[in-house]
């Protein structure tokens, strides 16, 4: 079977709407159709990914709002479908797959009185080996840049970049309408306005915005800024609803419990969900020269992480009955850049969720992590000038 090239509409402005009363995925033996209908043509591009085997459509960014999973309940074969932002000006849907479909046409028709448009995709089933062979992404990256490239810090200044976990089409966990995407992001900003009041500090954050920022993209930003210091924020979920309170992770590649190993393999499946395609990553924690880098950045990142645990302490943070952990982490993996990864809390938690949607609560947090990243800063410098002598 030939798929279908990929296709792309002629470039449009605006923004155009989602219609789910006119949006549908039906299936009939061994054909998926799917019928997304737009209030005017937008440029698009769509492939399939495999391990696992999932269906991929771009797109200039839509408003979804009204739009439920159920029009796709229809179609068996798409055991799951995500779909929102993806980079700033775009919009992704991805949609698993239980069999190798392969992609067998693409139309978007426009209504030449209306102006509306109707995306047609059909899929038909192929051979698991069929399917292999041609899944993969375009050649070429034609999309722009997610996020433009930071300026270079100011001499004698400490950068601090301040990561908000997940965004766009990868919302992390939810709880009563509350998403950790929109939640950390929030929290980050509060904690870069405490940040800001230190003397010679300066802060970036991975993403303003509800944008899908990959995990090697946000550790590519630090490294491109030049990055004193890495933070990654989230407030996660654990099914057994047994966590609580904060909790401060670093990098290390055996996880020094089951929850913390939990963790990382969640927030790195966030990038394979979204559609991104992994195959042909290098395992950087494999490359010598990076753990050479890593034997003196080590230290530097345990002492950052007991300066945040005590920052958080004076504030009469709750914390976890064991505060530090480690996992192997990706958005950890800057081999020259301390970083940690600090779960504020956890949504599954009555009492942290309570804390983590008020206000207040986020301010005490805040200047907790400012004040631990003070105390850092100066003994991290102190002992850096002693190993110089």
């Amino acid at each position: 079977m030939t798929l279908a090239p990929n296709v792309s509409a002629q470039a449009l402005s605006g923004l155009a709407r989602v219609d789910p009363s006119q949006s549908h995925a039906a299936q009939r033996g061994q054909t998926v159709t799917l019928k997304l209908a737009l209030s005017q043509p937008v440029p698009y591009r769509l492939y399939t990914l495999d391990a696992p085997r999932r269906l991929v459509l771009d797109f200039r960014e839509v408003d979804w709002a009204g739009v439920s999973k159920e029009i796709f309940a229809k179609a068996s074969t798409l055991t799951e479908v995500r779909f929102g932002g993806f980079r700033p000006g775009w919009s992704r849907l991805v949609a698993d797959l239980d069999a190798p479909f392969a992609l067998l046409s693409s139309q978007m028709s426009r209504d030449a009185q209306s102006g509306r448009a109707l995306l047609t995709v059909v899929l038909k089933k192929t051979s698991a080996e069929a399917f292999a062979a041609q899944a993969g992404p375009p050649k070429g990256d034609v999309w722009p840049d997610p996020v433009p490239t930071p300026q270079q810090k100011e001499t004698g200044r400490i950068l601090v970049v301040l990561d908000p976990g997940h965004g766009g089409i990868d919302p992390g966990a939810s709880r009563k309408g509350q998403t950790e995407k929109d939640l950390m992001l929030t929290f980050a900003r509060e904690v870069a306005q405490e940040l800001k009041r230190l003397p010679n500090v300066d802060v970036l954050l991975t993403r303003n915005d509800d944008s899908f920022v990959s995990l090697e993209r946000r550790v590519a930003l630090a490294h491109q800024a030049g990055a004193d210091l890495f933070l990654s924020l989230h407030a996660d979920a654990l099914s057994e609803g047994r966590a609580h309170g904060a909790t401060v992770h670093t990098l290390a590649q055996d996880a020094t419990d089951e929850a913390s190993a939990l963790l990382a393999e969640r927030h790195d499946r966030a990038d394979m969900l979204s559609g991104t395609d992994l195959s042909g990553q290098d395992d950087v924690v494999a490359d010598v020269l990076l753990d050479l880098a890593r034997q003196e950045t080590q230290p530097r990142t345990e002492r950052l992480a007991k300066a945040i645990v005590g920052g958080l302490k004076l504030k009469g943070a709750p914390l976890n009955r064991r505060p530090y952990r480690a996992a192997a982490f990706s958005v950890l993996k800057a081999a020259d850049i301390p970083s940690i990864l600090l779960e504020i809390g956890f949504l599954s938690s009555d009492r942290d969720f309570q804390n983590i949607i008020n206000a207040e609560w986020r301010r005490a947090m805040a200047e907790g992590i400012r004040d631990g990243i003070q105390a850092w800063i100066i003994s991290d410098e102190a002992i850096r000038r002693v190993v110089r002598q």
